[in-house]
């Protein structure tokens, strides 16, 4: 019987001595092996592990990506004008050592730490623009360059900082309708501008054109009195080569004595006054 309680006594303080010595490290974490108060061991593999029973004990932190909502804040632009940021920081754990060391491995401190240096990040950019500038932002600009600001001073705080995202920075709400009005005239005078410059560009293209059109007019008028007067001249030395010609002559004496009767009946209705010595009395009497 002391034989079997014996053996019993033992199989429970090997059980419990295994359970102890073992244990479960999940997806996402760290695991922290300490003996003595002192980190011997860091685990960020998943699966089963091992550690000494009894003096080793093991701690987890989140190895993965972690979100902060940082509170509301007002912030002063360049122009010294007030606006309302509501973000978010997006952080990692990247080295649990300086975790640990710094930060006591204490999530709450970290959050603490990471309020402070983001809000002093965007203090310091969204200071050095106006407030037009912060307000037409739509690149993503003024965020990259808070992270960018941000981040180096993590690094001893073993946190990577992976992004400060924006959620609302607006205006006050008491700021925001005399803001707009004046974001609005500013635009309509830049449009107004737009419109005079674009106007002005149009006369100077309208007054080349007319004159460039004159100067082509010009030149199709002198072009076609050129053509004219070679015309005639054309005219003039056929005519005068028919004339050469007394047989042609005696036809285009007779083609111009009709066209003369002709234009006269026209004038005159029926009746045709000739003079005794015109070329029509030769043609109408034979003479």
């Amino acid at each position: 019987m002391k034989k079997k309680i014996i053996a019993a006594i033992i199989a429970v303080i090997a059980f419990i001595g295994i359970s102890q010595s073992m244990f479960v490290l999940e997806q996402g974490e760290y695991a922290i092996v300490k003996q003595f108060g002192e980190v011997v061991a860091i685990h960020d593999e998943p699966g089963m592990k091992m550690k000494v029973p009894f003096i080793q004990s093991v701690n987890t932190l989140p190895n993965k990506v972690l979100v902060y909502d940082l509170p509301i804040s007002e912030v002063i632009t360049k122009d010294k004008q007030t606006m309302v940021a509501d973000s978010f920081a997006m952080w990692r754990i990247s080295d649990p050592i300086k975790f640990i060391s710094s930060l006591n491995g204490s999530i709450t401190t970290a959050t603490g730490r990471i309020e402070y240096l983001v809000y002093n990040a965007m203090k310091n950019e969204i200071s050095s623009r106006t407030q037009e500038e912060v307000v037409s932002d739509r690149t993503g600009e003024l965020a990259r360059d808070i992270t960018d600001t941000a981040k180096p001073n993590f690094a001893q705080y073993g946190i990577e900082l992976l992004s400060v995202e924006t959620k609302h920075l607006d205006l006050p709400y008491d700021n925001k309708e005399s803001v707009y009005k004046r974001m609005i005239a500013e635009r309509n005078n830049i449009s107004a501008t737009y419109a005079a410059e674009g106007e002005k560009e149009a006369t100077i293209i309208t007054n080349e054109a007319a004159k460039e059109a004159a100067v082509l007019l010009a030149e199709a008028k002198a072009q076609a009195e050129q053509l004219r007067a070679e015309g005639e001249a054309e005219y003039m030395r056929i005519l005068s080569d028919a004339y050469n010609n007394s047989s042609k002559a005696e036809f285009y004496e007779f083609v111009r004595s009709l066209e003369a009767a002709e234009k006269s009946l026209a004038q005159n209705g029926n009746v045709l006054i000739l003079n005794q010595d015109s070329p029509l009395v030769d043609i109408f009497y034979n003479k």
